[in-house]
């Protein structure tokens, strides 16, 4: 799954349309915006349609905000 766009967000949680590169299916879910979440658990998500996770060419995106910023 990767991050298609980012419907809203507050501080560092978010709402998102995730879409799978495999089959194509879109569902909207939440998020956390830090390295770890799009380093780690978006690419490890699993596709509810086909079961595919992120392939290894996967490219997190950057977080809105610097790491280690208080907001």
């Amino acid at each position: 799954m990767k991050i298609e766009h980012i419907l809203r967000q507050h501080r560092r949680d978010f709402t998102a349309v995730y879409l799978c590169e495999h089959c194509g299916t879109r569902r909207e879910g939440s998020g956390y915006d830090d390295a770890h979440f799009h380093e780690n658990v978006i690419p490890s998500m699993a596709c509810k349609t086909c079961g595919e996770s992120s392939p290894d060419s996967y490219r997190p995106l950057t977080t809105k905000h610097p790491e280690g910023k208080q907001l």
